[in-house]
Parts: C-alpha cells; structure tokens; sequence
C-alpha cells in the first residue's frame, strides 16, 4: 500500500513544532499511535531517522532538521490546495435558464443543487440570449432550447384562453375570420419569447397558413407579459404550457392541429460536464421547466 506522503509529512511537521508525538499528533488531528505509524513509514520512505527516540521529547536528529524544511513546504502546498480545492467546489455554476421558470422554482433548483455540493448562480433569460451567454461564455452552461425528439426535458404546449373551451382540444383554424359571428378585430394566437424557436413558430406558421389566416394573427409577443395582457383583454389564444397557464388564470387546452412541445437540453462551455447536471439535478429542473420525462406535465 503505497504511503501517505502528504500525511506522513503533517505529522513529521507537527510533532517536531509541538515537540511531543502527543501533542503534534492533537495538532494534527490524528490519534498518536497514527502519528507514530505516518513517522515510521515516512523514516523508512527516506532511509533515516526524523526523531531521536532516545529521549522523552521528540528531538530532531541532524537528518530531520534537514528535512523539515521541504516537509513543511509540501504542506504548506497541500493545504494550499485543498483550500483553493474548497473555493472552487464554492464558485458558483453560472447558469442560464429559461425566464418561464418561477422565482420559487429556482429557488428549489438552488436549494437541491447545493446540497449536493453544486453552487448556481441562475440567469433566467430568453432562448436566443441564453445561447448567445453560452458562445460569449458569459456563463458556463445553459439550458437550451432543443427540438423535442433531441430533448432531456419536454414541455407540451397548449393554447389557453379566458374563456372555457367546449371542447377537450382547441383547434387554431376557428380564429379564422367570418367564423363565430363577426368580431371588432381579427382573433389572434401569441407566441410567446420562449417559443421563438424553429421548431416552435415555424410551425405555427405552417399552421396559419394551411387553415387561411392572416399573417397577423400568429403573432410573437416581446415578453410574456405583453402576450398575457392580450389574452386577458380579449379572445385571443396564448400558446403555453399547462403549468403557465395555471399560473395567468387561463383555461388550458392542447392544441388540435398539432403536438407541440418545447425540448430542453443542458449545454456547456467545455468546462463543465454537462451529465452532472442531467443526473444531478433532472428531478428539480424536470420540475422546475413544468415537465417530465416523456413528454407530461409535471404535477
């Protein structure tokens, strides 16, 4: 069994500071007879004795004052390093989430993170911002978004109304203008910043498109909050998950024409393993984005 060197040299150091194997090893933090065996081994490691064990105190031969000089530097750089080894472990992970989480769902993700010895610093932010913090490396991951099928994590969407929809699916052609009386404005769908994504708004695109809406009434909003006020305001539909519209107040149903979802994945700047965050934490950021694996919603 190879030997402790670093150990073997704390003890040499401390006992010769203290004088008493006794009391170096109560300053070293081991019991005595450790100590004793750490010494042994480092003496037989050097090939002479550290210590005249012919007297009562813990004397230095001339061999040992030799050698405490680059003992204690090896410690000194030992502890150096665990203490910059315990500052690391303590940086915060900067890390770039989507802004649909709530407070309190971070929060929780911070909690769990940190109790298993992962600190993050959160940034909740828009799809395309959380990818451009990612290349300037203005943070160290981010969770990205990801067409479902590539997906650690999947989102369904829905549309959501203030209204209570009759039916069990909401079909985006009824927004068609002429149908269900005359209205004051064309009814519109919003898309919100986070679904400003290919495999999202193309989509929906495609959609307004093959029912004959006009371009205007798939729209994509500046931030949530905008495209909420809309619907709050009138009949229009706002594209969502479950969970957000829960959190508005809205009436939630899946969409008929299509399955959409949004896909999440963790990406990093090279630094960081990205799997101990998909191991690590899926639980709470499963819970945090208001999904679970396999495509439901989170409860």
């Amino acid at each position: 069994m190879a030997m402790d060197l670093v150990g073997a040299c704390r003890a040499f150091v401390r006992v010769s500071e203290k004088g008493s194997f006794t009391l170096g090893a109560a300053a070293a933090r081991i019991p005595q007879p450790v100590a004793s065996r750490r010494i042994a081994a480092l003496e037989k490691h050097l090939g002479a004795r550290l210590f005249d064990r012919s007297t009562r105190r813990a004397a230095l031969t001339p061999f040992g004052r030799d050698m405490l000089p680059s003992a204690r530097r090896l410690v000194q750089l030992a502890e150096a390093m665990e203490d910059a080894a315990e500052q690391a472990r303590r940086t915060p992970l900067r890390i770039a989430v989507p802004d649909t989480c709530s407070t309190l769902g971070l929060a929780r993700l911070a909690v769990e993170a940190r109790q298993q010895g992962i600190h993050l610093d959160l940034h909740p932010a828009a799809p395309g911002t959380r990818a451009e913090l990612l290349r300037s490396q203005e943070v160290r991951a981010a969770l990205i978004a990801v067409p479902p099928d590539e997906a650690t994590w999947r989102v369904p969407l829905g549309l959501a109304s203030v209204s209570r929809p009759r039916a069990g699916t909401v079909f985006i052609e009824t927004l068609r203008i002429g149908r269900g009386g005359i209205a004051q404005r064309p009814r519109r769908a919003w898309i919100q910043p986070e679904d400003d994504v290919p495999h999202i708004r193309d989509r929906m695109t495609r959609i307004r498109d093959t029912v004959g809406l006009r371009p205007a009434q798939v729209a994509v909003a500046r931030t949530l909050t905008a495209a909420a006020a809309e619907v709050l305001d009138s009949d229009d539909l706002l594209l969502a998950s479950a969970r957000q519209a829960q959190e508005l107040g809205l009436h939630w149903r899946p969409m008929g024409e299509a399955d959409l979802a949004r896909g999440f994945d963790v990406a990093t700047t090279g630094g960081e393993d990205p799997d101990r965050l998909r191991t690590a934490l899926r639980e709470e950021i499963t819970r945090c984005l208001g999904a679970v694996e396999g495509g439901g919603v989170a409860p």
